[in-house]
Parts: C-alpha cells; sequence; structure tokens
C-alpha cells in the first residue's frame, strides 16, 4: 500500500493542468478588473471634457461685452447704462450644450445617459457655475480675468464579474476664462 502511495505521488503527468487553469482564470480576472476601471477613467474624462467645452461656449458667449465699443480699457462683462456700467453676464444652458454632445436624457432630477440595451450608462446632477467677471478697468491686466469655474456630479454604476458593485461617483471640475492680452 505504501509502495502504491509513494508511485502515486511520483507520477506528475497532468499537474500542471489546474495550475494552468488557476493561471488563466487568474489572468481572466485581472483583465476584466482592467477593461472595467478603462471604461470609468473613459466615460469621466469623455463628461469632464464635453463639460470643459460647454464652459468655454459660456465664456465665449460673453465675449461680446467684455470690449464694448462705447468704453476704453479692458474689464468683464458690463454694458452701459445711463451714466454708468452694468454687470451683463450670459449664463446660457450648460446642459443643453453637454445634451447636444451626448445624447442625454432627463430624468427624475438626472441627466442620464442610457446603453443600448436601456440600461443606465452613467448620471450627471448637480451642476453648479460660478461666473466670476472681470473688474471695471483699473489698469492692472493681471487681475483682470473673466473667469468660470463650474463642478458637477458624475455617477457610473461598476459592474465586474457580472455583480453590480457600488457606483463611481466623482465630481468633475473644470474652469475657463480669458484675460486681455494687449
Amino acid at each position: 500500500m505504501i509502495l502504491r502511495c509513494k508511485a502515486a505521488l511520483a507520477n506528475t503527468k497532468g499537474s500542471a493542468v489546474p495550475l494552468t487553469v488557476a493561471i488563466t482564470l487568474a489572468l481572466l480576472l485581472l483583465f476584466t478588473g482592467i477593461s472595467e476601471y478603462f471604461r470609468l477613467m473613459l466615460i469621466a474624462q469623455g463628461v469632464r471634457d464635453t463639460l470643459q467645452t460647454a464652459v468655454i461656449a459660456v465664456v465665449n458667449d460673453n465675449y461680446d461685452d467684455v470690449y464694448h465699443s462705447v468704453r476704453e480699457g479692458y474689464s468683464g462683462a458690463y454694458r452701459p447704462v445711463a451714466e454708468t456700467f452694468e454687470e451683463s453676464l450670459d449664463y446660457s444652458d450648460i446642459y443643453a450644450l453637454m445634451d447636444d454632445t451626448l445624447g442625454l436624457t432627463y430624468d427624475n432630477g438626472y441627466y442620464v445617459q442610457y446603453t443600448s440595451q436601456g440600461e443606465v450608462e452613467y448620471r450627471l446632477w448637480g451642476l453648479d457655475v460660478d461666473i466670476e467677471n472681470a473688474p471695471i478697468s483699473s489698469g492692472d491686466i493681471a487681475s483682470q480675468r473673466f473667469v468660470v469655474d463650474s463642478t458637477l456630479k458624475l455617477e457610473v454604476p461598476v459592474s465586474f464579474g457580472g455583480t453590480l458593485l457600488p457606483s463611481m461617483t466623482i465630481t468633475l471640475k473644470t474652469s475657463a476664462g480669458y484675460t486681455p492680452r494687449f
């Protein structure tokens, strides 16, 4: 009986099969994890770039009042009223600008992108836009910068190994502006 056990243990035919299967499954698991990570980062980068483009459009919408022909000097978005100037800001609709690019659907307070199977790919909400108008010209060009800062919440459902994990929720921040150069 002992000789039989020694012979069975000494026989190494087929012993690499379980190891090969284990390595293959580990690599497959690693590959799916990396693929999901890249999917999340690709969605976040695409939404952030679209938000940045929309914020730049808001900056461009305000450009027409920055160099008004009635006055001299450089300053923010103001328009002449009687003997003074008043602030004249164009806020635009950033969600509408993003919708044109991303094809979003408004649903229960969220702007949602659906997959072709009708599942939620990601959700956007909580847009906050802060426009900092440059002051009336003081002669200091460095302090005169028209800036639009924005933040937006992004939620992307995470699926790994066929199970739904907690969603990735991040805050995207962008900023755009201009400074007169002459």
